[in-house]
């Protein structure tokens, strides 16, 4: 079947006669009437009665109409997506990021993107909220939870798994109580992730799968894991710090690790982008490149 000559057939259904659809089409009214009779002719039914009085389109040939414009809009659509898929990526998106995964991660791939994609122009927010990707317009977020968003409206990548760590200053640790067991974490001071004062929580598992937690009211809280971990450098606390940023300290002796047996729940590093039925090069490109480039640092 020929969508050129179902075309003509819903053109001619739509302008209600064979001379108003070739103007439309800007053609002959003969050219039109070979479509439709060569339609006809491929479906073996007819589609339209026709004489110099009267016109009217039969039932068949309402119901063939609403087929086509099904199938017309569905190659309309092909084409729009093919012609989106062979553009150069190209155009700003919006990114939403914690600070934990910026820092520990994802700034050490991000100007290579930018290198390799010069038409792409990116704008980051840096925050430990939840951002509504499509209230607030964003083309993905970058996160790190223990359980994946169910939302069909949001389509999801994995990356790798991140966990957090009890750390401190090996000399805050010589000044206070000792710290045998997660119990004696209460007797503080502790630091924390966050935005304001207010109990804290912190849920532990140990290397035998037991599980504890512990709730307190921090000395400190911020809302970045690099401001954190300086606190627990200075001695100020004890800190729970995403692991990837505790590496060089503990190297180079300014953290040791508190309760080494004990870690936070795993999260969940992933992309999260809104289900769109078209993607845009620019974000494609984006998640191609962090899914390629993520997961051996998330290792």
């Amino acid at each position: 079947m020929d969508l050129n000559d179902l075309a003509a057939f819903a053109h001619v259904v739509e302008q209600r006669g064979f001379s108003a659809a070739a103007r439309a089409l800007r053609t002959t009214k003969s050219a039109v009437s070979k479509r439709v009779a060569r339609l006809e002719k491929v479906l073996g039914v007819r589609l339209i009665e026709r004489s110099t009085r009267a016109f009217r389109v039969t039932e068949v040939g309402n119901a063939v109409y609403v087929e086509a414009q099904a199938m017309l809009a569905g190659a309309e659509g092909a084409s729009a997506a093919a012609a989106i898929a062979a553009a150069a990526p190209r155009g700003s998106l919006r990114v939403a990021c914690p600070p934990g995964l910026l820092h520990d991660v994802v700034m050490d791939v991000l100007p290579g993107f930018l290198l390799r994609y010069p038409e792409i122009r990116l704008a980051l927010d840096v925050s430990n909220r939840f951002v509504n990707l499509v209230e607030e317009r964003f083309d993905l977020a970058i996160r790190a939870r223990e359980q994946l968003q169910d939302d069909p409206t949001v389509i999801v990548r994995r990356l790798g798994m991140t966990r957090r760590i009890l750390v401190a200053d090996p000399r805050h640790l010589l000044a206070r109580s000792p710290v045998d067991r997660v119990a004696d974490l209460a007797d503080g001071p502790l630091l924390a992730l966050g935005n304001d004062f207010g109990r804290q929580r912190w849920e532990l598992i140990g290397n035998d799968g037991k599980e504890v937690a512990i709730e307190f009211e921090p000395r400190f809280v911020v809302g970045d894991f690099v401001a954190l971990r300086g606190a627990a450098i200075a001695g100020v606390g004890i800190a729970l710090v995403a692991e990837g940023y505790c590496h060089e300290a503990i190297a180079a002796g300014s953290l040791v690790r508190v309760l080494p047996r004990w870690r936070s729940r795993e999260g969940i590093a992933h992309l999260a982008f809104p289900s769109r039925r078209w993607m845009l090069p620019a974000t494609r490109a984006l998640v191609d490149y962090l899914v390629e480039q993520l997961p051996p640092r998330l290792a």
